[in-house]
């Protein structure tokens, strides 16, 4: 399909086959994360049993541990299913790109996942415990918890896909280089809006309004930030490099 120009029917039948193919392997993967909803609950929990919470988990009614099982299986299916959907999405597109910009694209891809992963694991090593023992810590002994299992995890899994989010900052950046709406020159000198939206992004996607938690989600999301800014700058002067070495040919 490559070689030749797509009509548009063509083009129809291809994204209909590639959205078919994303709705299935999200359904197995909440078949699989519905299979293995308690081994995922366990390791849900274990960042309040390394933070020294006691934590048990309750329920209501009679539909409600169907639906925290469906909800844990949900969550493990965005995770599992992630690289299926954008591989998809990548491949969908990757026709009308040249040779480059499909290697770009599939390295992207790679990017994405990783950077995504990593900011899952900072947020359930470091952020969930400091932020699990303030929130505790708040009824300063005077009133018992009665956690339920449903909120638990709606606070637990939204706050490491939140993080997670968080580190794609470094493609952001890169990618608003790249297309040229902003220099990373310019980045680097508006530092300052750079904490401020950095410091409200963190304060949006902790829900405790905790400091120290905010502070963890802040700090890495900033050296992200300058981080980002210095490999957007080596990656054009290599591109500019690139170019000029074609004009002078």
């Amino acid at each position: 399909m490559a070689d030749r120009k797509m009509t548009i029917i063509e083009h129809l039948e291809e994204l209909r086959r590639r959205i078919i193919v994303m709705f299935l392997s999200l359904g197995v993967a909440v078949c699989v994360g519905y299979v293995f909803s308690w081994d995922i609950l366990d390791f849900l929990k274990e960042p309040a049993t390394r933070a020294d919470i006691p934590l048990n988990l309750y329920y209501q009614t009679v539909l409600e541990p169907f639906m925290v099982r469906f909800k844990i299986a949900m969550y493990a299916a965005l995770v599992l299913a992630l690289p299926v959907i954008l591989y998809e999405i990548i491949a969908y597109v990757a026709p009308a790109l040249r040779k480059r910009e499909k290697r770009f694209m599939y390295m992207a891809l790679l990017f994405i996942i990783v950077f995504f992963l990593g900011g899952v694991a900072f947020c359930y090593l470091y952020i969930l415990p400091v932020g699990l023992r303030w929130l505790v810590g708040q009824a300063g002994g005077r009133i018992s918890p009665v956690l339920m299992a449903g909120q638990y995890i709606s606070l637990v899994a939204l706050l490491m896909v939140a993080v997670g989010l968080s580190f794609e900052t470094p493609l952001v950046v890169w990618l608003v280089v790249r297309l040229g709406i902003i220099t990373p020159q310019r980045l680097h000198k508006n530092w300052r809006y750079a904490v401020v939206i950095t410091l409200c992004f963190a304060a949006l996607i902790t829900p405790d309004w905790n400091p120290i938690t905010m502070m963890l989600v802040a700090v890495p999301m900033f050296f992200l930030y300058e981080g980002s800014i210095l490999f957007a700058m080596l990656g054009r002067r290599g591109a500019e490099k690139r170019k000029k070495a074609l004009e002078d040919e």
